[in-house]
């Protein structure tokens, strides 16, 4: 290893574990030490995206093992423990951080190597470039428009390093033949990476940010379906196409007047052959079709992984051939979003800015330059892997605010979108990084289209989200479901505080999460119905539930207004298990008749309450 290298590890070690040390509640913002452990977590893996001192794939194996170690429930028993001896009661499970690697996202981009691993050795990607590109003739602008377009719908499907290797292998001949003077070479090196990286937007697996925000949604409870997601992002992408191209030939004009891509190759009629055909169409149509069939995307992709190893179309060496590192990059990335989720860091952070008060396109904006940005510096999966789960809690706690814009679905979307925008330098993306190595490329030409193409397709996605945002396209915020905060039985207990005020004697038995309910139940003196189970939406804020949003039993505030009091049933005593019960209220003075309410049981619901007689 390099000594440079040596240098950034011991500043990325410095500032991660100084973070440790920060009073976060001098801030106003109040996490505990499983939390702080996560943001120190953060910036490691932040800072070792950006500046690469190992491969970045690295980088997400040291994160998951660490987090592991550290904010885990089989971390060091040292570590489990606050200040009062008591475990904390925000720690991941081990289990949950391992399962990032076979995460069912994970499968979904297997298939699609599966699939670019079976195009590539049967020709099909060759035989569909010359299908495709025959109708854009032998002039050199519609030819540059007709390799953009079949890079995108490539790209759409496939990994978007593979297209762009794929589609620069075709091209190399067709470099060759430019003049030094003339800049039309630099614009067809350019309109592969820029092809690829906008065709990644077309389709949840077009590149791994959309699905990063795919699997975020699905947790929200608010899924999108591939086909949704096509609907949109195909007509944008392809507006962003056009506009590229528009803009490629205006800075590097084509001087040459006539061209011809020769690909020589023809479709191979193989037994093995026709299986990849019918296989590839056929997991298309059905990513297509998944709404109509009711089936899932993610299940959809392990038809290829299954087809093609079982008629050896894919090879073991065609399988250790695959981008496994990105597999690994991507579960990085989730672990990191878990432990920002679970852990209840990113609602706690956001708890602390008034989000609330900025204005919905103030935040649509920011969100989206900020995807930008981190993705132009590191990996697009890194950056989208950091913003997802804080975006997602910042939707929510906007709540309805944002519902002109898309809501939660069209913020998160946004977010994925303007991470596939950032094509600036060489290291943005691997296409870039490809178009680079061709020699035809400098940086600066790279900087100046990368910047203006991602300054047009952010005011796309822009005018998009808010188009589909009023047209209702995106779900509701109604109907999304809280991510981040923790609920406890201490918090479920301040929260309930203010309704159990009249009626001090209030216990809770048990805490259930369902969905989007919290179930408590509750053991109550006899003037209130017995084992009442309230209903407390789980978005409600995390530190103190609201009363109001609390389907409150019904108390008799007033028994002075009451004359008498029909003839109440004995309660049954309290079974020996809970002992713990307090005696209930006396019952009201003016119903001396009644028996003293005796405490009753934590499920004894035939236990009848008072009830007042009408007034005479």
């Amino acid at each position: 290893m390099q000594k440079t290298n040596w240098i950034k590890i011991f500043f990325i070690v410095l500032l991660s574990a100084l973070t440790l040390f920060i009073p976060f509640d001098s801030f106003g913002v109040h996490i505990n030490p499983i939390e702080q452990r996560v943001i120190a977590l953060f910036v490691l893996a932040a800072l070792s995206w950006i500046f690469e001192p190992f491969p970045i794939w690295s980088t997400s194996v040291l994160v998951i093992v660490l987090m592991i170690f550290t904010v885990s429930d089989k971390a060091p028993a040292m570590l489990l423990l606050d200040d009062g001896g008591s475990k904390f009661g925000n720690l991941l499970s081990y289990k949950a951080l391992m399962a990032t690697f076979a995460d069912p996202t994970i499968m979904l981009f297997l298939g699609g190597f599966f699939l670019a691993a079976a195009a590539t050795k049967f020709q099909l990607d060759f035989n569909l470039a010359r299908v495709l590109l025959r109708p854009f003739g032998k002039k050199p602008h519609f030819v540059l428009l007709g390799l953009m377009l079949v890079t995108a719908i490539f790209s759409m499907f496939m990994s978007n390093t593979a297209t762009a290797a794929m589609m620069l292998a075709i091209l190399a001949p067709v470099l060759a033949i430019f003049d030094k003077e003339d800049k039309g070479r630099i614009a067809f090196a350019l309109a592969i990476p820029i092809g690829a990286n906008i065709g990644g937007i077309g389709t949840p697996i077009g590149t791994p940010p959309n699905a990063i925000v795919v699997k975020a949604l699905a947790e929200m409870h608010v899924p999108i379906s591939f086909a949704k997601w096509m609907f949109f992002a195909v007509p944008c992408m392809l507006v962003m196409i056009v506009i590229a191209w528009f803009i490629l030939l205006k800075l590097f004009p084509i001087s040459k007047k006539s061209m011809e891509l020769k690909i020589e190759n023809r479709f191979l009629k193989t037994p093995s052959a026709f299986i990849v055909y019918i296989t590839f169409a056929t997991t298309v149509i059905l990513w297509m079709l998944g709404d109509v069939l009711g089936l899932d995307s993610n299940t959809i992709a392990m038809i290829p992984i299954a087809v093609f190893s079982i008629t050896r179309v894919i090879s073991k060496d065609d399988l250790n051939k695959m981008s496994w590192d990105v597999l690994w990059l991507v579960a990085g990335g989730f672990a990191l979003g878990l432990g920002i989720q679970k852990t209840g860091l990113a609602s706690h952070l956001l708890e602390a800015i008034p989000f609330a008060s900025w204005p919905s396109l103030m935040v649509l904006v920011g969100a989206s330059f900020i995807g930008v940005f981190m993705s132009t510096f590191m990996s697009n999966t890194a950056s989208a892997s950091l913003l997802a789960p804080i975006i997602a809690a910042l939707g929510v706690s906007m709540g309805a605010g944002i519902d002109s814009l898309g809501g939660v679905q069209g913020l998160l979307i946004a977010v994925a979108l303007s991470c596939s925008l950032a094509m600036s330098l060489p290291i943005s993306t691997p296409p870039n990084a490809l178009a680079y190595s061709t020699g035809f490329v400098r940086t600066k030409d790279m900087a100046k289209m990368g910047v203006l193409v991602g300054i047009v397709g952010l005011l796309i996605v822009f005018a998009m989200m808010s188009f589909l945002g009023n047209i209702g396209y995106f779900s509701k915020s109604k109907d999304v479901l809280q991510v981040s905060p923790v609920v406890t039985e201490e918090n479920v207990k301040e929260g309930i505080k203010d309704l159990a005020a009249p009626t001090p004697l209030i216990q809770i038995i048990e805490v259930e999460k369902k969905e989007k309910t919290l179930e408590i139940r509750l053991e109550v003196p006899l003037d209130m119905p017995a084992d009442e189970v309230l209903k407390i939406p789980v978005n409600a804020d995390s530190k103190s539930l609201d009363s109001e949003s609390i389907t409150e039993p019904k108390i008799d505030a007033e028994p002075e207004k009451t004359e008498a009091v029909p003839e109440v049933a004995p309660a049954k005593p309290a079974p020996a298990k809970a002992p713990e019960a307090a005696p209930a209220s006396p019952a009201p003075a003016k119903a001396p008749e009644a028996a003293p309410a005796k405490p009753a049981p934590a499920k004894a619901p035939e236990v009848a309450p008072a009830k007042p007689a009408p007034a005479n």
